[in-house]
């Protein structure tokens, strides 16, 4: 499959043949909608959390007699009826949590690689190496490979001057080849990925589909 690749300042681009695994018709495609929902619900807290009827403090004395006022009866203070009282059926602390095993999160990995491969969502750069590690001159490298939109910058590993001056940019997002998921390869606009990252995810990508 053919990707562009650009030079180190993002000023020249060239296309070269990478061997990332092929999927046929909709293999893996269920399994890339599981993996993401299981992220998405990982990445959830479950700490929402309300006072029942009998966990709010107070309404112990009824407020008036059951008879005799011309007010509706009424027990307590603490109802669900009044203010202050306890909620009804409200959200409770809860995990979210969902198990994915292994061979199917190799299978997602794998299908959504190659589909943003194929949509043209992933170039290479030679290396992130720049002369100088600033923030502005990694935004002008990124603009002049994608002008808009939040962009996923991958490498093995990261120099950490270049982590400390794209970690300034919005759009920007890094992550490391070995910790690259599912998710990450769905949810942004462009993947600009170094050579030597790529060599990882490809290896990874092609364990996971039997070598092909």
């Amino acid at each position: 499959m053919k990707l562009k690749i650009y030079s180190p300042d993002g000023a020249t681009s060239r296309e070269d043949d990478f061997s990332i695994p092929a999927f046929e018709g909709d293999k893996g495609v269920q399994a890339v909608k599981e993996v993401v929902v299981a992220h998405q619900a990982n990445a959830r807290l479950g700490t929402h959390s309300t006072k029942r009827r009998g966990e709010v403090r107070g309404g112990g004395k009824k407020p008036w007699k059951q008879k005799g006022t011309g007010r509706a009866r009424a027990g307590s203070t603490r109802s669900p009826l009044w203010p202050g009282g306890g909620v009804v059926f409200g959200p409770q602390p809860r995990d979210y949590t969902k198990k994915i095993n292994a061979k199917v999160k190799a299978l997602a990995f794998g299908r959504a690689l190659f589909d943003r491969a194929v949509a043209g969502d992933i170039d290479v750069i030679d290396s992130f190496e720049v002369p100088t590690a600033k923030t502005k001159v990694i935004s002008q490298i990124v603009n002049r490979i994608e002008p808009k939109g939040k962009v996923l910058i991958v490498d093995d590993p990261f120099a950490p001057e270049l982590r400390r001056a794209a970690r300034n940019l919005g759009r920007i997002t890094m992550q490391e080849a070995v910790k690259l998921n599912t998710l990450d390869l769905c949810q942004y606009r462009k993947i600009l990925v170094s050579a030597r990252a790529l060599a990882k995810i490809i290896a990874r990508a092609s364990a996971a589909n039997g070598g092909n």
